[in-house]
């Protein structure tokens, strides 16, 4: 029940399938939250987008809907608090208005021209020697080669769409949008602005633009946005807004930051060296450290955090959570229980049960889930998604358990190469996203990792929990110090010893895979 003495956040979360909206109090409780569907535009050149108008339009819808539930009565509401999917972009007018679909983080279009401006003389990797040694000691790593990152969405703006590119006034990351449509205001936060590879985050405390790496980027400085800190209060909300979403006109909107920064923050896993694991659409694994340094092999590095003086390991692996998606949508259609309970919202605790009736290692068959290229630990625009070593035994229960496996086998290879750089073990890992609500796959990854995996209370949330603790921290309720203690476990998984050797081995012919494959995959995907 609402205390009217307490003040609540408006959370809300624009993930690739949709936004959520949240009430949640200052001390983190999620008291309700609202889910909309948004549509996902694919093309056959790799070409990833979203229609802005959609995402505000379904935001408006959501938090209508969450304020008509009465949760807390509308006028306690002090603050409102966005994360976002990441690496997306958004040219828009002065005037705020987006001038085509945004481009979103799947998006591999820009990849040639981002590789035109890392060249050089004197090369490594795709990179000019000079140029790579500059952005790493600036800013931490850079630009990625696939042409997933947000520089390569602009240089595929101004080389192959000139007109939109000289209309735009400023580039926006979708947070960044979301914030405009908020407040009327053009700016962009220290962290999300990090894969523009355009900032100096040598000092964590004062990230500015880097004028030399303005000239790489043959962006004009101008099109970009102002920066600041994620708690920064970045004004209150328009007329317009504070109208369309049914909350008054003081209500501050809190700088925010995008979702890797946010789930690091909602998983409770703040500490320095505390790690936490995430498995919606996509997944990744981070940590929090007190260092700069870069893993260029691997494709990740230490890059500015949430939390103010602070660095998060960031990597990303492209599709997870989507892998079961992709296996409902794409392949599985029988006259079984699947197809009798192919309408309801529950499906995917179907696949719970019946990957729980096959043994660890889902007798031999392997899961590669590629399915729109890696980013880390390798970064590879054309590798694809296997289904490896299937026999006239092989059962749908086995595909269905080898794709939990899989994405868990692909966060074990993260893994390796994160304690490596961190030069410590984790003791255990924090789980959160839609995958961590399946008992079955958080005992896996307990299996595949060795290591106790901890299930956070309400894992699907927790990035609106981290959007609510950043606004919670700006007005002075909480300190980050905190949080830990705030956020709590709902089940600790224990590895079984008996399956050791079972994923010990499927993980070496997993890696294997894509190290006696990879030359095929680029012929085939090249183009």
């Amino acid at each position: 029940m609402a205390s009217k003495k307490e003040r609540y956040i408006l959370a809300i979360d624009l993930g690739t399938s949709g936004p959520k909206a949240a009430v949640v109090t200052a001390k983190g409780e999620v008291l309700g939250h609202e889910f909309e569907k948004n549509e996902l535009i694919l093309h056959h050149d790799g070409g990833a987008e979203q229609r802005p108008d959609e995402w505000w339009d379904s935001i408006v819808r959501a938090v209508k809907r969450l304020l008509r539930r009465k949760l807390v009565p509308a006028d306690l509401i002090e603050a409102v608090s966005c994360t976002t999917q990441w690496a997306g972009t958004v040219p828009v007018d002065r005037e705020g208005n987006h001038l085509m679909n945004a481009i979103i983080w799947l998006d591999s279009r820009g990849a040639r021209h981002v590789r035109s401006i890392a060249g050089g003389l004197v090369g490594i990797k795709g990179y000019g020697l000079l140029k790579l040694m500059r952005w790493i000691r600036l800013t931490g790593a850079a630009p990625s080669l696939t042409g997933k990152d947000s520089i390569a969405h602009i240089l595929y703006i101004k080389h192959e769409l000139p007109e939109i590119y000289r209309r735009t006034y400023k580039f926006l990351e979708p947070m960044d949008y979301i914030n405009l449509r908020l407040t009327g205001e053009f700016a962009s936060s220290f962290d999300s602005i990090t894969l523009h590879w355009v900032t100096d985050n040598r000092d964590i405390s004062k990230i500015k633009y880097d004028d030399r790496l303005l000239k790489y980027s043959t962006i004009d400085r101008d099109k970009f946005p102002d920066i600041w800190p994620p708690i920064h209060v970045l004004g209150n909300l328009s007329k317009q807004a504070a109208r369309e979403l049914g909350l008054r006109e003081d209500v501050r909107v809190v700088m925010g930051m995008p979702d890797l920064q946010s789930a690091a923050i909602g998983s409770g896993a703040v500490r320095d060296y505390e790690a936490h694991v995430y498995i919606g659409t996509s997944s990744w694994l981070l940590c929090h450290v007190p260092f700069k340094k870069t893993d260029l092999f691997h494709n990740f590095a230490s890059i500015p955090s949430a939390v103010p003086g602070r660095y998060i390991v960031a990597t990303e692996q492209e599709t997870a959570g989507e892998c079961l998606t992709f296996i409902k949508d794409n392949i599985l259609y029988h006259k079984d229980e699947l197809l009798e309970n192919e309408k309801q919202p529950d499906v995917y605790k179907i696949f719970d049960r019946m990957a729980a009736r096959v043994p660890a290692g889902s007798g031999g068959v392997i899961f590669t889930p590629w399915l729109f290229g890696e980013r880390s630990p390798i970064e590879d625009e054309h590798v694809r998604a296997s289904i490896s070593n299937i026999s006239l035994d092989t059962t749908r229960e086995h595909i269905i358990r080898a794709v939990y496996e899989g994405v868990a086998f692909n966060s074990r290879w993260l893994l390796g190469y994160v304690e490596s750089f961190i030069k410590r073990r984790f003791s255990h890992v924090n789980m959160i996203g839609g995958g961590a609500n399946s008992d079955i796959w958080c005992q896996i990854y307990a299996d595949v990792f060795n290591r106790k995996i901890q299930q956070v209370k309400d894992p699907i949330v927790a990035n609106l929990r981290g959007a609510a603790f950043v606004a919670s921290v700006a007005l002075g309720h909480v300190t980050f110090d905190e949080i830990p203690d705030l956020v709590k476990i709902s089940r600790v998984y224990e590895p079984d010893p008996d399956n050791r050797a079972v994923y010990d081995g499927l993980f070496r012919e997993f890696v294997n895979i894509y190290r006696a494959n990879r030359k095929m995959y680029s012929r085939l995907n090249r183009f």
